[in-house]
C-alpha cells in the first residue's frame, strides 16, 4: 500500500508527502509550487531537475486535462514521441488507449492523463533512442508530481495503466497479473484499478496473448467509466 515513505494523499496532503521522501538528494519535492493548480505544477515541472532524467529528455512531459476529473489514468513514463510532443500518450500506445476509451465510452477530452515520470528515460541504439524503464530512485524523485496531480484532479478513481504505475501507488508487491481488473483503494480511501500498459500490450510478440490483452483493457476501461458515472 502506499507507504509513509511516500506520502498519502489526501490524508496528510502534498506538503506531507513532499517531507517524506525517503532519498535526501533532490526531487520533485524541491520544485513544488505554493499554490497548487495545473497550471502552477505544470509551469514548476517544467524546469524539474529532482532526478537526473531531465538532461537527457527533450522536455518534461506533464499531465493533461481537466481538473477535477472523475477518471485519472497513470502510465508509466513518456516515449520518444510524447518527448517530441510534450504530451502523455500521443504515439502509438495512445492510439490504442484512444481506440479503448472509444469502445468505453470515455472522452478523452474529459479524463486527466499522466505517467508516473515525467521524463523520457531512454537507451541509444544506433541512431534510435529506445525507452527503458524508470528505477525506483526516479519514480521516488517524481512522485511528489505525482500526489500533487492526484490531489488536484481529485478523481473518482484512478486507472494505474501497468505495473509501474501501479506499484507507485499500491506498493512494490502488487502484480499486475493477478490483480489487473481488481478495484483496490489507497489508505485515505481513494480508488485505484490497474489494467495493462497498451504500449505493453504492443509489445507482445504473440498474437493470441496481445488480443486477450488489449480485450481485457477495453473490458477494465468499460468497468472505469460506469464506476464513474455511478
Amino acid at each position: 500500500m502506499l507507504d509513509s515513505s511516500r506520502g498519502q494523499v489526501g490524508k496528510h496532503g502534498v506538503a506531507s508527502a513532499a517531507s517524506e521522501v525517503s532519498d535526501k538528494r533532490l526531487s520533485a519535492a524541491d520544485y513544488l509550487p505554493a499554490e497548487l493548480t495545473l497550471e502552477s505544477l505544470r509551469t514548476a515541472a517544467s524546469k524539474c531537475e529532482g532526478c537526473d532524467l531531465y538532461v537527457r529528455a527533450t522536455q518534461t512531459v506533464f499531465g493533461s486535462g481537466p481538473a477535477p476529473a472523475a477518471l485519472m489514468f497513470i502510465g508509466e513514463a513518456p516515449g520518444e514521441k510524447e518527448d517530441d510532443a510534450g504530451q502523455p500518450f500521443v504515439g502509438p500506445a495512445g492510439k490504442l488507449l484512444d481506440d479503448a476509451f472509444t469502445a468505453a465510452g470515455i472522452n478523452r477530452n474529459e479524463v486527466y492523463l499522466t505517467n508516473t515520470v515525467k521524463h523520457f528515460k531512454w537507451e541509444p541504439v544506433g541512431k534510435r533512442r529506445l525507452h527503458a524503464k524508470p528505477n525506483s530512485r526516479e519514480i521516488s524523485a517524481c512522485q511528489p508530481w505525482l500526489l500533487a496531480e492526484i490531489q488536484t484532479v481529485a478523481p473518482k478513481l484512478i486507472v494505474c495503466l501497468g505495473a509501474t504505475a501501479a506499484q507507485s501507488l499500491l506498493g512494490h508487491k502488487f502484480r499486475i497479473t493477478r490483480q489487473r481488473g481488481q478495484l483496490l483503494a489507497l489508505p485515505n480511501g481513494q480508488q485505484v484499478l490497474s489494467t495493462w500498459h497498451p504500449s505493453s500490450i504492443l509489445r507482445t510478440p504473440d498474437a493470441d496473448a496481445r488480443q486477450r490483452m488489449q480485450e481485457e483493457l477495453f473490458l477494465d476501461l468499460r468497468a472505469a467509466a460506469t464506476f464513474a458515472r455511478e
